[in-house]
């Protein structure tokens, strides 16, 4: 059964948005949204219950935010310490992409041999380590996270834990209400709309294939012509600082 999406179109996704997607895929976005909404009224709540409190007379300065008691299990304590706490999951959220993937040190010849070809980056696990680092200055390190998870995806074979991966990738990186959310045309979002009613380790070849595609026509010219990985040349180039004299007795 296929049925328009009927999320509030943005300027970036017009077109997408009305294309048709399967129901489990509408229902599924559906859902998130409401989850956004109530989160949204929730702390709406919050700031007014606030600013109510903050109007209240000096004697009820005390109160808390909903009763005007001087109690300490009100419910209002409840909410503030969730609002905190999803203020908190938040900025745990954005610092997740603070480090990258573990990754050793590149010797001069493996950097040198960056020039040749993309290939060679994506080969390297000190490569993919430096050029994740040149998307994040660029904001684009979604596109090397959703490549890595794809390559994760693929060599999973326990059937659950497919369908478990797949769901995630399809939340972190294809819905639009991800922040990180890469650019793919309709074509391949179609394909995977349908893939995602049966997933396996191969949904997302084509979404991956084409944001391997977008970082080696955009991203990696830009990464050899930067000062970072001329520096990073430089610095493997530069002899070790020489062993310390040994200590008289």
């Amino acid at each position: 059964m296929l049925v328009l999406c009927t999320s509030t179109p943005c300027m970036r996704h017009t077109q997408e948005c009305l294309r048709p997607i399967p129901f489990a895929v509408h229902a599924w976005l559906a859902m998130r949204k409401r989850q956004m909404q109530v989160h949204q009224e929730a702390a709406a709540s919050v700031l007014q219950a606030r600013h109510r409190m903050a109007n209240t007379p000096g004697n009820a300065s005390n109160a808390c935010c909903f009763c005007w008691c001087c109690c300490c299990s009100c419910s209002c304590l409840t909410v503030r310490g969730e609002d905190e706490t999803i203020q908190r999951s938040a900025c745990d959220r954005r610092s997740e992409g603070a480090n990258c993937e573990d990754s050793p040190e590149p010797t001069l010849e493996d950097a040198r041999s960056w020039t040749t070809s993309f290939e060679k980056v994506m080969r390297s696990a000190a490569g993919r380590g430096c050029f994740r680092q040149f998307l994040r200055t660029e904001f684009s390190e979604e596109n090397m996270m959703f490549w890595l998870a794809c390559e994760e995806l693929k060599k999973e074979t326990n059937k659950t834990v497919v369908e478990e991966k797949v769901r995630q990738i399809y939340e972190d990186f294809i819905s639009i209400l991800s922040p990180k959310e890469v650019s793919l045309d309709s074509r391949v979002r179609e394909v995977i709309n349908r893939n995602m009613l049966e997933p396996t380790s191969h949904t997302f070849d084509d979404a991956q294939q084409q944001i391997y595609t977008l970082m080696q026509r955009d991203s990696y010219p830009r990464f050899i012509n930067s000062s970072a990985y001329t520096e990073l040349l430089k610095s493997l180039e530069e002899p070790p600082p020489p062993p310390p004299p040994p200590q008289k007795p």
